[in-house]
C-alpha cells in the first residue's frame, strides 16, 4: 500500500529512484514507494530534478511546488506537492492521490 499523509502544505508521499534507466517511467511499487526510473545518473543532483520535472509533467502541477523533503542523497525519497489554497487543499491532495495511484496501476507512464 502507498503512502499518503497530508500536512499543512500538502501531499506527501514516497518514492524510490533507479537512476540511469533507459527511460523515464512510473515502474510501480516498492514497499510503500512509487517506483520512478530515471534516465538521469545519481551525480550532482541530477536524478533529484529529474525527479522533479517529471512528477511535475506526471501530476500536472508546477515544479516549484514539488519539493524533496527528505532523502536527497538516498533512493528513497519523501516528496511534498504543495497545494497553498485552504480551500482546496484537501480536494486537490485527493485529486493528485488517485492520479498517483492510477499511474502506478498503468505502469507505463
Amino acid at each position: 500500500m502507498l503512502y499518503f499523509q497530508t500536512d499543512g502544505q500538502g501531499l506527501l508521499f514516497k518514492v524510490h529512484i533507479q537512476p540511469r534507466a533507459a527511460a523515464n517511467q512510473i515502474a510501480g511499487v516498492r514497499e510503500d514507494a512509487v517506483k520512478i526510473r530515471l534516465t538521469a545518473p545519481p551525480v550532482d543532483g541530477e536524478a533529484n530534478r529529474a525527479c522533479i520535472k517529471f512528477l511535475a509533467k506526471q501530476l500536472n502541477v508546477a515544479k516549484s511546488d514539488i519539493e524533496i523533503i527528505s532523502g536527497t542523497s538516498s533512493r528513497f525519497k519523501k516528496i511534498r506537492v504543495r497545494l497553498t489554497d485552504d480551500k482546496t487543499r484537501a480536494k486537490r491532495a485527493n485529486e493528485i492521490q488517485k492520479k498517483i495511484c492510477a499511474l502506478v496501476g498503468k505502469k507505463d507512464a
